[in-house]
């Protein structure tokens, strides 16, 4: 339901933001048209009368000037043009400059005009168009108000010893007044025509538009709908490829990793129903013996020698000691686990830490009868790591490999020295374990059969895997079935400041 409110807020934005930039494009477009149509008309009007002043200088004033010997305007002769100028164009207004661009005389036929506001008009426009012959669209003063610029037609006379301009308006007052009442009903035809194609047009370009960007977000949506219902493996297709390509390839591979994840999390679940399995039988036993011994101490306690109470005593002493062993590194697992160990790393010898491990094990290899060696050169240079966490991973490889080696074997403890690091391997001469095996024995709680024997929950070899990933190391196995089996890591030489 959220999916389709969303997809509808889309489209409705997509199509009214389409809608906007038309109809804004839509009202671009109408001034555009009339402002250049304008321009048009004006530069045709121009181009069409551009000899109109030449030709009126031409047809009156061969026989007649404009002004007399005296000085004064041929009224007669302007009240002929004005006559003429009724029957053809009574749009254009007639001037007559002198060679300063003074107004001396105006033709005007809307009688009901102002009087020209502007006795001088610029020359600089009118000479441009003399010399140009009319061929470019130029803009001259306006007599009768000095804040316009219009189009116009102009020629220079000399008659009777008399020069100036005759200077012609081509749309004068009455024109624009009439132009004006006309342009707003065609700039209201012209906008409201603009208006209706611009809205049908955005409506149609806005649906498809709009069916075509979406299409790509309308495939994702449907993917994430897939997904929800539980097809976890439904992915887009092409994702690379489509308009949408980061977002479409990042939801695949977000559902990649969900899916990894969900794996993840079942492999978790299984490896805690083995957890429980596994910690239940490890403490079942050693708890069952207690359990048993104890109650034989009660129930026999009067027909037992001293010799067999030893020796009962002894049992319940050693299970415990196992159960008390498993129970510490489970808590020891958990706190490495949950990073709520921080390896304290300082400088120390790891000779003199082989040392006291050789001895402390040596004597339960005799107990054994297990060779313990220790091998390792003179001048071991000191590394820098936490000493408790690497005491705690030697022993756990030592318990280890005292437990697969059989009687008469033997276990290699060696310190090497290597570039800028110090190689501790522990060998032993056990079974060995299998290619397919190796992989599966650092992780938590996994039992794997190793000869006759059989691992407990694990939790050694794995707290071992966790001390060497707090140091930025990792433990290396070399094994092969009845050819024993050697594991190592490897530690920073200190290096002095």
């Amino acid at each position: 339901m959220s999916n389709s409110i969303l997809s509808n807020r889309l489209v409705k934005k997509l199509t009214l933001s389409f809608l906007a930039i038309l109809l804004l494009a839509g009202l671009g477009y109408t001034i555009a048209t009339i402002y250049l149509s304008n321009q048009y008309f004006y530069e045709t009007t121009q181009r069409l009368h551009a000899n109109l002043a030449q030709d009126l200088i031409d047809e009156k004033f061969v026989d007649a000037s404009p002004i007399d010997s005296t000085g004064a305007i041929n009224k007669v002769l302007f009240g002929d043009i004005m006559h003429d100028m009724m029957a053809v164009n009574r749009a254009i207004e007639v001037y007559l400059l002198d060679m300063d661009g003074n107004v001396q005389y105006s033709v005007v036929l809307d009688h009901d005009a102002p009087e020209t506001n502007q006795k001088k008009v610029a020359l600089a426009p009118i000479k441009k168009y003399i010399t140009n012959n009319g061929e470019s669209y130029i803009l001259g003063d306006d007599p009768k108000n000095n804040a316009n610029q219009k189009v116009f037609s102009a020629a220079k006379f000399n008659k009777g010893g008399k020069e100036g301009y005759v200077y012609i308006i081509l749309a004068g007052e009455e024109y624009l007044t009439t132009r004006d009442n006309l342009f707003k009903s065609y700039a209201l035809k012209l906008g409201l025509g603009t208006s209706i194609l611009t809205l049908l047009f955005a409506a149609i370009l806005g649906i498809l538009s709009v069916w075509y960007l979406t299409k790509n977000l309308r495939e994702l949506v449907f993917a994430a709908k897939r997904f929800q219902q539980g097809d976890l493996e439904y992915r887009i297709k092409d994702a690379d490829k489509s308009d949408l390509a980061g977002v479409t390839t990042t939801y695949n591979e977000m559902a990649e990793t969900i899916l990894s994840d969900i794996d993840k999390i079942k492999s978790v679940e299984k490896l805690r129903r083995e957890l429980i399995a596994n910690i239940s039988h490890d403490l079942r036993t050693p708890l069952s013996i207690i359990q048993g011994y104890i109650e034989t101490l009660q129930m026999k306690d009067e027909d037992l020698t001293k010799q067999e109470r030893s020796d009962y005593l002894k049992t319940i002493n050693k299970s415990g000691e196992r159960l008390s062993k498993l129970i510490s590194q489970l808590f020891e697992y958990s706190k490495l686990e949950a990073n709520q160990i921080e390896p304290q790393k300082e400088p120390f010898l790891i000779s003199e830490l082989a040392n006291d491990i050789h001895r402390n094990y040596n004597v339960l290899a005799k107990q054994k009868n297990i060779k313990l060696k220790l091998e390792m050169g003179e001048g071991i240079p000191l590394v820098f790591a936490d000493i408790s966490l690497v005491e705690r991973a030697i022993q756990n490889l030592m318990d280890n490999a005292l437990k697969f080696t059989p009687e008469n074997g033997e276990v290699i403890v060696q310190i090497t020295p290597k570039n800028e690091d110090i190689e501790i391997t522990i060998k032993d001469s056990g079974p060995g374990i299998k290619q397919e095996n190796q992989a599966l024995i650092f992780e938590r709680y996994r039992q794997t059969k190793t000869g006759e024997h059989k691992e407990g929950a694990g939790l050694g070899l794995a707290i071992v895997k966790k001390i060497m990933e707090l140091h930025n190391a990792s433990i290396r196995v070399l094994s092969k079935p009845n050819e024993g089996t050697s594991f190592s890591f490897s530690l920073p030489i200190y290096q002095m400041a």
